[in-house]
């Protein structure tokens, strides 16, 4: 049996569903939750969960509205209420809390994770981190000057595909690796992008907030992709070309590409869009000299197409980020997703936020879908796709709507500009 042939039964035979389960500490740590609505009730629904498991107690909630019972989802987790308030501060004081789950609007993340690691708690933050390579690296250096663990919320990352991905591409399995795509082809109604007062937004109020297609809903593609290049630090992304694009009435990008070129010469491109005329489950894409590995990220499945093989399908389990950050801080374990993990990531949104605002499409190149509330650019789909499979951008491919030419910003993450305005330093509302 060959290296790669082994490498694939190896992986092949991870059990489905499989996960690392932390040890439990001497008494659940207490957590605040900011931000409980929208994404946050995933979290709320996960706290409970972990919870259940002795891991943690959900000690406070932090929302410009209290939550009501119903919002609770079948009662309280717990014996005793978790307390309420819409001071971020106070309450981790008066909590005694260990952790901080951090899903509020991205333009208040950075202030948010400042006042929870000044207090000594942990923070697990929602992706993406910031809105600006600036407030990113406040955010990271004050985070390590507390010396508090700050894990990022790439949920992506925690799955075991990752890993084994990573070891059938060391051991050969498709040859020599070529590139990476992504393709990220979602659905969107236009209440989605009047959900919050900052959705679909690049700046509010002087401040940078930046949720385009890339940055926010499908930013697990660019991140994931990033990490199968084995590319997620600063230093590891050398050039970045985008086109942004929308057919929305919104100042972000809805249909967008962006290229990564990468220390290691090898391409990353991320093709996304909210306007597809069908939703499609999104996925990252390793190419080689004799074969390609697909990974649907957000079913942890993976198949592996390679000469002289028939394909292979592999199904994994993942670990949760927040038990990660619990076993870490219990026994030491290492964490998944840290900030300095992200900053290629953080180089893209950063390349997005210098770019020139998104083009809006011209009205031949997008419609309403009937009764759905949303609207659709025809061909997309296989736009999206094609990008993945080819590594182009949509100029390259022929769009007739798409900008004539990229920019190129090779530039550096570690910036001297301060943060474009003043940071809110309490709101919390929902995602």
């Amino acid at each position: 049996m060959t290296a790669p042939d082994a490498a694939a039964r190896a992986a092949l035979g991870a059990p489905s569903g499989a996960t690392s389960r932390p040890e439990p500490p001497a008494e659940p740590l207490p957590v605040v939750l900011a931000g409980a609505r929208g994404h946050g009730r995933w979290h709320l629904a996960n706290i409970r969960r972990l919870q259940e498991d002795g891991l943690v107690r959900l000690a406070g909630i932090c929302e410009l509205t209290p939550l009501t019972e119903d919002e609770f989802g079948g009662g309280r987790p717990g014996g005793r209420p978790p307390e309420q308030s819409a001071d971020f501060g106070a309450l981790l004081e008066s909590t005694g809390a260990r952790i901080a789950v951090v899903c509020t609007p991205i333009h208040t993340h950075t202030d948010l994770a400042l006042a929870a690691a000044g207090r000594g708690v942990h923070l697990l933050l929602e992706k993406p981190p910031a809105p600006s390579c600036a407030e990113y690296l406040r955010m990271a250096d004050g985070v390590a000057a507390a010396g508090v663990a700050c894990q990022i919320g790439f949920q992506s990352l925690g799955s075991h595909a990752v890993p084994a991905i990573r070891a059938l591409v060391a051991d050969g399995a498709i040859g020599r690796p070529t590139g990476i795509g992504a393709a990220g082809a979602w659905v969107r109604p236009e209440d989605y992008f009047r959900r919050a007062p900052w959705a679909g937004r690049r700046r509010l109020d002087g401040v940078d907030v930046i949720d385009g297609a890339l940055t926010n809903p499908l930013a697990h593609a660019v991140a994931t992709a990033l990490a199968l290049a084995g590319s997620t630090r600063a230093e590891d992304a050398t050039g970045i070309e985008t086109e942004l694009l929308r057919a929305n009435d919104i100042e972000s990008d809805d249909t967008s590409c962006v290229r990564v070129t990468t220390a290691q010469g090898l391409p990353v491109t991320v093709a996304a869009t909210l306007c597809a005329e069908r939703a499609d489950e999104p996925y990252v894409l390793v190419h080689g000299t004799s074969g390609r590995i697909t990974f649907w990220y957000k079913q942890d499945r993976v198949l592996v197409q390679r000469a002289g093989h028939g394909p292979e399908e592999l199904r994994f389990g993942r670990t949760d980020l927040l038990e990660n950050l619990v076993d870490h801080l219990v026994t030491g374990a290492p964490l998944l997703v840290t900030p300095d993990g992200t900053g290629a990531f953080m180089k893209v949104v950063e390349a997005i936020r210098r770019a020139p605002d998104p083009a809006p499409l011209p009205a031949g190149a997008w419609h309403h879908v009937p009764g759905e509330n949303r609207r659709v650019v025809p061909g997309v789909d296989g736009l999206v796709a094609a990008a993945a499979d080819t590594l182009s951008l949509y100029s390259e491919l022929g769009a007739s709507w798409a900008l004539p030419a990229p920019q190129d910003v090779p530039e550096s993450v570690r910036q001297s500009e301060e943060p474009s305005a003043p940071h809110p330093p309490k709101e919390v509302s929902t995602r």
